[in-house]
């Protein structure tokens, strides 16, 4: 499912002053040499961002378990970290293949030869549609799914597909919205209007169902889990008419399932799995989950179905902002070096960890931090004083970085790094 030697050459790379964060004495040393030397955190510049490295492998084995025993396999959204190393345990857990958002980043994951990708998101991109017929005819055992949501949508795809050299015809999938929602045919009518559009092309086959359902709700008040789960339903309901029509020409898949709602995903949808027989089509259930792998101490959180106030297998924070103090202008205002260019904002401001008192984070800007420490005097906090944070939404903090130090305990007094991550971004 990916190239293990392709992954292993990432150690080969050659260290340079394009990774943020890391010493002037590892330029021009290979991550392999470097990591040889047994590295410190100490020795590491501020800001940073590390990965907890105990973390990260217990969050792949838990939701691993924990979707094998639910009966539904998983498709990670490779998007979240857009790092091969971190997609190569993931599929050496078991997964059944990798999401992604964009053609771009689905072909980043090809060329770590990952065999099995979907593109939650319409591909109507001509240079994309050209590339994904290239490969397919290629490489045969190459499997690519795509999703659809409109009629003009199939109409586009087919266009460019007719001027590409022929190959097996391009899986696709009939994403269905929901009110208010993101993309998605908004209606079943619609929906069905997309898969009979999809049916009558010589260049696409009909997947099966699918949708997102994270973005009807953003937390777990009662009108949110109504909201999502009456969006799940339709899913279901649309997969059963279509398998009852006959629409699909072979197995279905359904899929839906980011890391805020999966528990509702599998209560709602996992059952079809076990219809074939009454429906007459082998249906592949695939959860999408991909913030798991890191999760964070921010909004996931405190929305996840596995977060360790709902479980006794908890997912686990793998990863930490590192910053340092370099102004204490005020008693109760201590500024640190790291800002919205280095750690994630959009789902919560970061946390300050290993503090005493009640300090708190009011504000990032490009490149600082305002760490507010209520009751605070000037010798709190000196000058040079190296701060952890906790973080929230690790899509929005992965993307920060080109390399990224693994940690061997983010809780020791001087972590020993391990790894470095390397992201395509």
């Amino acid at each position: 499912m990916i190239d293990e030697k392709a992954v292993a050459a990432l150690d080969d790379r050659t260290l340079g002053p394009e990774h943020k964060g890391l010493p002037p004495a590892a330029w021009g040393r290979t991550v392999r040499q470097f990591l040889d030397s047994e590295p410190r955190l100490d020795a590491f510049e501020t800001p940073l961002l590390t990965i907890d490295r105990a973390a990260v492998a217990s969050n792949v084995a838990v939701l691993a378990d924990w979707a094998a025993a639910a009966g539904v396999r998983l498709a990670p959204h490779g998007k979240t970290t857009m790092s091969p190393q971190l997609w190569a345990r993931q599929l050496a857990a078991g997964s059944w293949g990798l999401t992604f958002a964009t053609i771009w980043q689905a072909q980043v994951a090809r060329s770590f030869g990952v065999g099995r990708v979907m593109l939650a998101n319409a591909l109507v991109d001509p240079v994309g549609l050209r590339w994904v017929a290239a490969e397919s005819a290629q490489d045969p055992a190459f499997e690519f799914l795509c999703w659809a949501d409109s009629v003009q949508t199939v109409a586009v795809m087919d266009e460019h597909l007719r001027a590409a050299p022929a190959a097996a015809r391009i899986r696709v999938i009939v994403e269905l919205g929901g009110p208010h929602g993101r993309t998605g045919a908004r209606t079943l009518e619609q929906a069905h209007a997309v898969a009979a559009a999809i049916g009558r092309s010589d260049r696409l086959i009909l997947a099966g169902v699918g949708g997102y359902e994270g973005a009807l709700a953003h937390d777990r008040s009662a009108a949110g889990l109504a909201a999502v789960r009456g969006y799940l339903d339709q899913v279901a309901r649309l997969h059963r008419e279509l398998a009852t029509a006959g629409a699909y020409s072979g197995g279905a898949i359904v899929t839906a399932g980011g890391s805020a709602y999966p528990d509702l995903v599998v209560e709602r949808l996992a059952g079809l799995a076990d219809e074939q027989g009454a429906q007459g089509v082998p249906t592949t259930v695939v959860l999408r989950s991909g913030a798991y792998i890191i999760h964070d101490d921010g909004f996931y959180a405190g929305i996840s179905p596995l977060a360790a106030t709902r479980t006794d297998r908890p997912l686990r924070s793998a990863m930490h902002g590192w910053a340092r103090t370099v102004s204490r202008p005020e008693p109760e205002l201590a500024l640190l070096d790291a800002g919205k260019r280095d750690l994630p904002f959009d789902e919560g401001l970061p946390v300050p960890q290993r503090l005493a008192g009640a300090a708190t984070v009011s504000a990032l800007n490009d490149q600082h931090t305002f760490l507010r420490l209520p009751g605070g005097v000037a010798g709190d906090l000196p000058v040079g004083t190296v701060v952890r944070l906790g973080l929230s939404h690790p899509c929005t903090a992965f993307d920060k970085w080109r390399l990224i130090p693994v940690i061997d305990d983010a809780d020791a007094a001087h972590p020993r790094v391990v790894d470095l991550l390397h992201t395509f971004f």
